[in-house]
C-alpha cells in the first residue's frame, strides 16, 4: 500500500493536500503487519518508507509535517520492543489523521459561516475544504452561484464543477482559466484552498497567482481556506513539482520546450483573508 500510495501522490490522482496527508499517514500502517527482528530495523523501515511518501510530493506541507510527526513520535518514545514501537506508530497515525480531518472540518465550517445567501463566488482547482464549506452553506439554506475554473492542464476544476452540480441550491458554471478576469467583476468573493503558506508567500495550484492579481484589480476579495498546519514558519522549504509535458500537449514537442509547473507563488498581500481551524487571519 505504501508504494501504491506514493505513486498515487506522484500522479496527482488524489487532489486535495489534506486527503493526501491522511492517505499517506494511513499507508504507514502497513509496516505494523510486517515482522522486524529489532526496534532499530523497524524504525529504519519506518523512516525509509516515510521518506518515500514525502518525496512523492515534497511541495505538500501537510504531507511533510504529518509524516515527520509520526516518525518523531516513534523515535521520541524510545520503544523497548518492536511491539511497543508498532503501538506508538498506530497511535501516532490515528492522532495525525484525526488532527488533519478535524482541522479541515473546522476551517470549512468557519468559511461556510462567512458565505452569504445569494452570493456569486469563483473557485479554482479542487479543494476539499472549499467544497465542504460550499456544501455546508447550501445545506444551511444559502443559494449560491459558483464559477469554477478548469484548472488546466489537468482540468481538476471539472471534478469540482461535477461535485457542486450534485448539491441543491448551488448553480456551478465551468469556465476556462483565461476567462476568470471576465467574470470576476460579477463575483462577491474568490474562494481558494491552499497547499501551504510560508512566511508571506501563498503556494497553490498553478494559475492562482494571476487569478489573485486579477481579483485584486477587480476589487474582488480573495479568501483562502485550509488547515492551520499549512501555515508554515520554519522547518519546511517549498519545492515546486514540474509535471510531465504530456499533460500540456500529447504529441512530442518539436522545436520548442514545454514547461508544466504544478504550483505558483502568490504574495499574501493579494489576499483578503485566510480561514483555518484556528480562526480568521485578515490581510
Amino acid at each position: 500500500m505504501i508504494d501504491e500510495t506514493a505513486e498515487e501522490i506522484r500522479e496527482m490522482r488524489t487532489h486535495s493536500s489534506s486527503v493526501v496527508a491522511v492517505k499517506a499517514a494511513r499507508a504507514l500502517a502497513d509496516l505494523i503487519d510486517n515482522d522486524y527482528p529489532t526496534v532499530e530495523e523497524y524504525v529504519r523501515a519506518l523512516e525509509r518508507n516515510s521518506n518515500a511518501l514525502r518525496r512523492a510530493n515534497p511541495s505538500h506541507a501537510s504531507l511533510v509535517t504529518t509524516q515527520r510527526e509520526v516518525v518523531e513520535r516513534v523515535r521520541g518514545a524510545e520503544p523497548a520492543s518492536v511491539a511497543e514501537a508498532k503501538e506508538v506508530t498506530a497511535a501516532a497515525i490515528d492522532d495525525v489523521v484525526e488532527s488533519v480531518e478535524s482541522a479541515k472540518h473546522e476551517a470549512a465550517a468557519t468559511l461556510a459561516d462567512r458565505i452569504e445567501d445569494g452570493q456569486t463566488v469563483l473557485t479554482h482547482d479542487y479543494s476539499s475544504t472549499v467544497l465542504e464549506a460550499l456544501e455546508t452553506a447550501a445545506q444551511g439554506g444559502k443559494h449560491l452561484d459558483v464559477y469554477v475554473t478548469e484548472a488546466r492542464p489537468r482540468h481538476l476544476g471539472r471534478k469540482t464543477a461535477r461535485t457542486l452540480a450534485a448539491i441543491d441550491r448551488i448553480e456551478p458554471t465551468l469556465i476556462v482559466d483565461g476567462a476568470s478576469g471576465y467574470y470576476l467583476p460579477e463575483c462577491d468573493r474568490v474562494l481558494l484552498g491552499m497547499d501551504c503558506i510560508v512566511d508571506d508567500t501563498y503556494y497553490n495550484r498553478v494559475g492562482t497567482y494571476p487569478l489573485a492579481a486579477a481579483a485584486n484589480d477587480a476589487g474582488t476579495p480573495v479568501t483562502v481556506a485550509g488547515s492551520s498546519a499549512k501555515l508554515v514558519d520554519e522547518g519546511f522549504r517549498f519545492e515546486n513539482d514540474f509535471r510531465d509535458p504530456s499533460e500540456v500537449i500529447r504529441e512530442p514537442p518539436e522545436g520548442f520546450d514545454v514547461k508544466n509547473p504544478a504550483y505558483d507563488a502568490t504574495p499574501t498581500r493579494l489576499l483578503d483573508s485566510v480561514v483555518t481551524d484556528e480562526g480568521v487571519r485578515e490581510y
